[in-house]
């Protein structure tokens, strides 16, 4: 079983050439500024004794890429073969990824400049942590570049349909403010990966594709549970400390309640972030302890999606026939992951530390509702404290539920409509979701409590709200029907919607000529409600 969701993978120069040739590497080159990656492919010495001597620290310029965080503190498994198997006692085993046998096509690259039971499906290698010329940290991993220890019975590959989805939407969201892994690059081969992609008996042959992913960690509170499960705790505390270390410096190693004041900051930013979520209409698909990073960052981009129309009851990932995942349900199944977590930490907790931590826990439900308060009254341009600002959120989103209209273009198109327009119910064409809200009888009457409440905005104008509005509420989401589209065009060889949409989503909140022109902005097709999206990948 995989204690982290990866293996380490080394050295990152003879990985590189191995894994896909040039490409990959040129990749990596562009995205990141590893301009000596090539002075390491052209060396002749490529036995596995060179390798094995230079494989814990490498230097590119002002960067660093070094593993020697995770082999000077955590036992690494002692078997070097990599053969599927359940792997205890130990955080990584060292693997090296398997080649493509195809020709290897880079499709897009992003640009960082300071790079600001089981356990996954064991697809995934770690290479290293890379820091950057300003010691910012960030580990650096590969999905779907072969099998692992921790494979099961897969083949350790994915395909591009699903890893076009993951490189644009961990872009769109870092670019919408919301605390995300990053895509750093793709590539695509020729070699043949079979997927049953929707569960129904029907394998069909795709293409196999590499994301080269970053974060600030991968750890997540799965990496913790399955150590409590199976009753390792010398090692559970060992991978606790390290992680407090590492990534809670505010957190006094030699406080006996530090395991307590980890809990705590889990809590309140896991409720934070889903409150992100939630006010950008993400629902993330596949919520489970895997997938939940313990430093409350959305990571695993699976079967995720935008709403199109205000649904609580909308599900991305059509293999979740129980609407466990719904994305009105993704702040509970948050307080039943943060639960496992306080179950895996309760054997390190004095029975009063174990109390604290229930109080602590029990607050997330008060924080949650508290954050996503404050992010929807932002979006409606609510300044101060009112006692029925939470009737109006409540009116106005049952309303969209019940006229089925459009999220994005609701809250966007209030940012962007007059006060005069608004107090005469005089929705211009252009403004089409709320033209659906307006047809609600009940609307007129929402509008009018909106407008006085927009009165008791201390010091605030029409343009001040408008422009405020419009740099909280996205113009532009990567919407199903778009990741779908530029997916099957990639699929055929053309990337160009792929670089179209990479290109919009950095700038969510403006509005763009070439976007408007691509219709990003407009009702979404008639097609669009037909996409289906599963975990298989």
């Amino acid at each position: 079983m995989s204690r982290y969701g990866a293996a380490l993978a080394f050295p990152i120069w003879l990985m590189l050439v191995c894994q896909s040739g040039c490409c990959l590497v040129d990749s990596i080159t562009a995205a990141s500024g590893f301009s000596h990656v090539h002075d390491y492919i052209n060396k002749s010495n490529w036995d596995q004794d060179y390798c094995e001597r230079k494989r814990k620290v490498s230097h590119f310029g002002g960067w660093r890429l070094s593993t020697e965080k995770f082999t000077a503190t955590l036992p690494i498994d002692h078997i070097q073969e990599n053969y599927i198997r359940e792997v205890r006692d130990v955080i990584f085993s060292f693997v090296y990824p398997t080649p493509f046998k195809s020709r290897v096509l880079l499709v897009a690259v992003s640009k960082f400049g300071s790079w600001a039971g089981q356990l996954g499906d064991g697809r995934a290698h770690l290479i290293g942590v890379y820091t950057n010329r300003f010691g910012d940290s960030w580990e650096l991993q590969l999905k779907g570049s072969g099998r692992t220890p921790y494979s099961r019975n897969g083949d350790g590959r994915a395909v591009l349909h699903s890893s076009v989805r993951e490189f644009l939407g961990s872009e769109a969201m870092h670019y919408l403010g919301i605390p995300t892994s990053r895509a750093a690059s793709l590539v695509v081969s020729d070699d043949d990966v079979w997927r049953d992609r929707f569960y129904n008996g029907n394998v069909k042959k795709e293409r196999g594709a590499i994301v080269l992913r970053v974060a600030q960690s991968w750890f997540r509170i799965g990496s913790l549970e399955i150590l409590a499960h199976s009753g390792e705790l010398d090692l559970l505390r060992m991978l606790l400390d390290h992680i407090i270390d590492e990534h809670f410096p505010s957190i006094d190693m030699n406080d006996s309640n530090r395991y307590l004041a980890f809990f705590s900051r889990v809590v309140s930013e896991t409720a934070g972030l889903i409150a992100l979520w939630m006010s950008v209409g993400f629902a993330h698909g596949v919520c489970n302890t895997d997938n939940f990073s313990l430093l409350a960052i959305t990571i695993d981009y699976g079967p995720f999606g935008f709403m199109d129309c205000y649904d609580p009851d909308f599900v991305p990932n059509t293999s979740d026939d129980e609407r466990r995942y719904k994305i009105g349900n993704q702040a509970n199944v948050g307080l039943f992951n943060l639960n496992k977590l306080l179950q895996a930490l309760n054997p390190l907790l004095a029975p009063r530390q174990k109390q604290l931590a229930s109080q602590i826990l029990e607050e997330y439900p008060e924080q949650y509702y508290k954050r996503f308060t404050e992010l929807f009254k932002a979006k409606l341009g609510l300044l101060g404290n009112n006692q029925d600002d939470n009737y109006l959120i409540a009116f106005l989103l049952k309303l969209m539920e019940d006229t089925k209209a459009d999220f994005t273009m609701t809250f966007r198109e209030l940012s962007e409509i007059s006060e005069d327009q608004l107090k005469s119910i005089s929705i211009p064409k252009e403004f089409w979701a709320l033209q659906d809200v307006a047809k609600h009888k009940l609307f007129s009457s929402w509008v009018v409590l909106y407008l006085l409440r927009l009165k008791r905005n201390p010091g605030d104008s029409d343009s001040k709200r408008s422009k405020r509005m419009t740099s909280i509420n996205p113009r532009y989401v990567l919407r199903n029907w778009m990741a779908e589209s530029a997916a099957q065009k990639a699929e055929r060889n053309d990337f160009s919607e792929v670089h179209l949409l990479q290109q919009i989503l950095q700038h969510p909140f403006q509005r763009q000529a070439m976007a408007e022109r691509a219709g990003y902005a407009q009702r979404p097709p008639a097609w669009a409600k037909d996409i289906k999206v599963s975990c298989s990948s």
